[in-house]
């Protein structure tokens, strides 16, 4: 009698515990996607750079976490096409700006996530981009299984200055603004 109630309270306790265990969820990466919006005095781009690797952990079906990679050989201007495209996609890929050869993936690593209504999350993480990183702040929205958010991130923090009127005077009408948008739509 004494070993079965011990072997109840076992299985209670390991069914507490059990519960209680962060669970990851990758990412689909053929069904999320980054797309980025830089802007300069005369108008803005756009593309798309796709994931690496990723994954959102929850614990008791709140999110408590995440880490992602994103793969910077796949920046992709898409409001330009011909020689126009390449020439940008092959700038932003060069040392100006985000140095792919030596820097071929970016990451974001969540270290403090706040639940502030139902299924919406303040998170501030670690961006590490051209082996620098910053903290950033953004607000992530989860439904079923997908989840949205918008940064701004300020490029100047990773060491990326070229355009910057923070840092070169007479750029005039060739400024480029030191923060650009990120929207991130993730499916898991």
């Amino acid at each position: 009698m004494k070993t079965r109630i011990l072997t109840l309270v076992a299985l209670f306790v390991f069914a507490t515990v059990s519960t209680a265990v962060a669970q990851d969820k990758k990412i689909n990466m053929k069904e999320s996607k980054v797309t980025w919006t830089g802007y300069k005095v005369t108008g803005q781009h756009e593309g798309t750079i796709d994931f690496k690797d990723g994954k959102l952990e929850f614990k008791d079906g709140k999110l408590v976490g995440g880490m992602f990679t994103i793969d910077m050989n796949t920046i992709n201007t898409t409001d330009l096409s011909g020689d126009y495209k390449n020439n940008l996609d092959g700038h932003l890929k060069s040392d100006d700006f985000f140095g792919v050869a030596k820097f071929p993936t970016a990451t974001l690593t969540f270290k403090k996530v706040v639940e502030t209504d139902d299924n919406v999350y303040r998170v501030a993480a670690d961006l590490e981009i051209k082996g620098s990183k910053s903290r950033v702040a953004f607000d992530i929205e989860l439904e079923s299984n997908s989840a949205e958010a918008k940064l701004k991130v300020d490029r100047t923090k990773f060491g990326i200055k070229y355009g910057s009127a923070s840092f070169f005077d007479g750029l005039k009408d060739k400024a480029i603004s030191d923060e650009f948008d990120l929207k991130v739509e993730l499916k898991f």
